[in-house]
């Protein structure tokens, strides 16, 4: 294996593991949510973790392809993730803040590590993964500018 094969096969570990950490941080908040925009947010919450566990299967599956082993434990997925676990109780702009950081550093990550990677190795499948994958990031990063825009 490459070491430009197995650079892109760490990178699609740490977006895996960032996706789990989303996934978990997002059930959370959808337990937790409270004040004026609950219902609105408590169901923006299911769909944006819904999409994750999409992504989990996709990522996982695509490190396969490339001749990799998806991460699969819980302590992986914290040691090798960039982002941070929700650990208190926030509050509903809090909560959007921390989700419109963690996406804008997921979106980073991709265009500049994830991108170059497979293009360098003309990996046109998982690049099409990531972009993909970016653009659902960005529009969450939209319309958590939308919702608190007026805050």
């Amino acid at each position: 294996m490459s070491p430009a094969n197995q650079k892109l096969i760490n990178f699609m570990n740490q977006l895996l593991s960032n996706q789990f950490v989303m996934y978990v941080k997002l059930h959370r908040y959808h337990w937790y949510i409270q004040g004026k925009h609950f219902f609105q947010l408590h169901a923006t919450f299911e769909e944006m973790y819904n999409l994750f566990a999409e992504q989990l299967d996709e990522t996982a599956e695509r490190i396969l392809m490339i001749k990799g082993k998806p991460l699969a434990t819980m302590s992986k997925y914290l040691k090798e993730s960039t982002l941070e676990e929700a650990t208190a109780d926030d509050k509903e702009n809090e909560m959007m803040q921390q989700l419109k950081k963690d996406y804008e550093q997921m979106i980073t990550e991709i265009r500049d590590t994830g991108l170059p990677l497979a293009n360098e190795l003309k990996d046109e499948p998982t690049a099409d993964l990531l972009i993909s994958t970016q653009r659902a990031y960005e529009k969450y990063v939209w319309m958590l500018d939308a919702v608190t825009a007026y805050e």
